[in-house]
């Protein structure tokens, strides 16, 4: 099994903009697993607010070829154990390398990855398209341009009501509200009462996760229900997220992969709480994967690819909102993009 390493720059349609930056272009790292004939991908874009940065992730794993290049015998399981504990504080690397695994362990058993879990993708739920902070009369124009049923809004600004009463004066879609940290308690309660009224499905992660306090008061007094994106970042804080929110928005770069995150969407379940899986912006590779995840999930946020100009994958296509799948085998990614390899390891 061979590890090769791209990186890729990913130019979006629009200046993405939540609560703490802005983006015209989203830097990104694709891990191929070559094994005979077969190739496994995986995704991990690089984040500024988690401190990792494409430099980290291809340092890391290039220190550890040895380790995944005689993996090719093992399980998805067996895998990411091996893997963790050769990049204990590098979820993102973690990330896109346990993609590509389970994506070329799939492919060899001529499979489906969802498939290969034994899920039904007949009843798949839907994804919002998320509309980032702008002026109100761009917001708008975005979202005429994507009619969408499901949209995610971004906020945390001095007139996030006045946002919201605009574009649900235009639409009729669901919308869920993205604060990103950028609320405290008192905006939070009085936002959501008037939020309700205007037909906001939850919150997401409004306070910072350093404010426990205001967390469980906002789980016992809110008028809406809160999932975590920020405070559930690995494993132990799906435990710690119980009883303080409604739900837990998983994100794979962060946990460290679809392995990881079947295990916290199973823990969520058992303690009846509300189950997303987020994603990046990223391309098409990260985001096939996360399709496959679908029959396990509430809520799911994977539009990443739809925000971008050009795609430098094919694989899951949404439809308004629909995953429509490939019919490769695996996460039925191919790589549209034709690059050299920029960097692989020599062994």
């Amino acid at each position: 099994m061979k590890l090769i390493l791209r990186t890729y720059d990913l130019p979006l349609k629009h200046t993405f903009t939540i609560s703490r930056q802005s983006y015209d272009v989203k830097r990104t790292l694709i891990v191929e697993l070559k094994d005979g004939n077969l190739s496994g991908f995986g995704e991990a874009s690089e984040n500024p607010y988690y401190h990792k940065t494409i430099e980290d992730m291809v340092q890391d794993l290039l220190g550890c070829a040895d380790s995944i290049e005689s993996g090719s015998g093992l399980t998805p399981d067996e895998f990411w154990i091996r893997m963790h504990s050769k990049l204990p504080d590098n979820m993102f690397a973690l990330c896109a390398l346990d993609m590509a695994f389970h994506d070329l362990y799939a492919r060899k058993k001529g499979k489906k990855l969802y498939e290969l879990w034994g899920l039904d993708t007949q009843n798949n739920i839907m994804s919002n398209f998320t509309l980032g902070i702008d002026t109100i009369d761009t917001m708008i124009s975005k979202m005429k341009e994507t009619p969408w049923p499901i949209y995610k809004i971004k906020l945390g600004t001095e007139h996030d009501l006045e946002i919201i009463r605009a574009l649900r004066s235009e639409s009729q879609a669901i919308f869920r509200i993205d604060a990103n940290c950028a609320w405290d308690f008192d905006t939070t309660m009085k936002n959501a009462e008037a939020m309700k009224s205007l037909g906001v499905e939850f919150l997401e992660q409004p306070l910072p996760p350093e404010d426990k306090e205001g967390q469980k008061a906002l789980f016992e007094q809110c008028a809406l229900p809160v999932i975590a994106d920020e405070s559930c970042q690995r494993e132990q804080d799906v435990e710690k997220c119980h009883g303080n929110f409604h739900g837990v928005n998983i994100k794979l770069v962060k946990c460290g992969g679809l392995t990881p995150a079947r295990r916290m969407l199973a823990r969520a379940e058992t303690l009846g709480m509300k189950k997303m899986v987020g994603c990046m912006t990223e391309s098409s590779v990260g985001i096939s994967a996360i399709a496959h995840l679908l029959p396990e999930l509430d809520y799911v946020d994977m539009d990443g690819a739809t925000l971008l100009k050009q795609d430098i994958a094919s694989g899951v296509v949404l439809v308004k909102g629909r995953a429509v799948y490939s019919d490769l085998p695996g996460t039925g990614v191919t790589l549209n993009i034709e690059s050299e390899p920029i960097l692989q390891a020599d062994n």
